[in-house]
């Protein structure tokens, strides 16, 4: 079967994609699921977060995107550090991931996808930490992903983000061969706050069954 592969996007920073992402994967990992972490934010907060420093890194996935078709099996293993993050494994990320540059390679938006075959039968859920703007990297996790998962903070700013995230996947819906599945999931919600609570109720008119139950304060 592989793994289930879980993306966690949202064009708009500070939604808490990271902290959805460290959360879901620890949460799984308590249940007995075997997980992966994909780092893709350049940020690289979740590496950080497992204490791996920028410093210390000789390879991340810089390298898959860098890397030829066929060579990610020899690669993947130097690049996972098994069980150190709240009983994950993690593949870090680097500020190189901003330097991705597809210019010069085919099927440019399915390297990620691509590259997982295989790697995916040894786990139950990979988890994607995306970068927070539209590029070559969220399409290749949004592409990839069997699931994709929207953090939304509920101010009317979160929302705007929401619409350039809706954006791309309308785009890509026209050439994959089936449509993204999405679910959403409010974040940084404080019910003594009018503007919260109106902005969850327009989520809930708009998204319907689209949006998760699951309300974070």
């Amino acid at each position: 079967m592989g793994a289930k592969i879980l993306a966690i996007a949202n064009q708009k920073g500070g939604v808490g994609k990271t902290t959805t992402s460290l959360t879901l994967g620890s949460a799984l990992s308590r249940r007995g699921k075997k997980i992966l972490l994909l780092d893709l934010d350049p940020h690289a907060c979740a590496t950080l977060h497992a204490k791996i420093y920028p410093e210390e890194l000789r390879t991340s996935l810089y390298d898959i995107f860098l890397a030829r078709d066929g060579a990610w099996p020899e690669i993947w293993p130097k690049i996972i550090r098994p069980a150190v993050l709240q009983g994950m494994a993690i593949a870090p990320g680097s500020i190189r991931l901003s330097e991705v540059d597809f210019r010069e390679r085919s099927a440019k938006g399915s390297v990620l996808a691509r590259s997982l075959c295989g790697l995916t039968d040894d786990y139950d859920f990979v988890v994607l930490d995306c970068p927070p703007h539209v590029g070559i990297l969220l399409v290749n996790a949004l592409v990839a992903a069997d699931l994709l998962i929207i953090p939304i903070q509920t101010d009317f700013l979160a929302l705007h983000g929401l619409k350039l995230l809706f954006d791309t996947l309308h785009t890509l819906n026209k050439v994959l061969p089936a449509p993204v599945r999405y679910r959403a999931v409010p974040t940084m919600y404080d019910k003594r706050a009018k503007a919260c609570t109106r902005v969850l109720e327009l989520m809930r008119r708009k998204m319907g069954h689209a949006l998760f139950t699951t309300i974070i304060g």
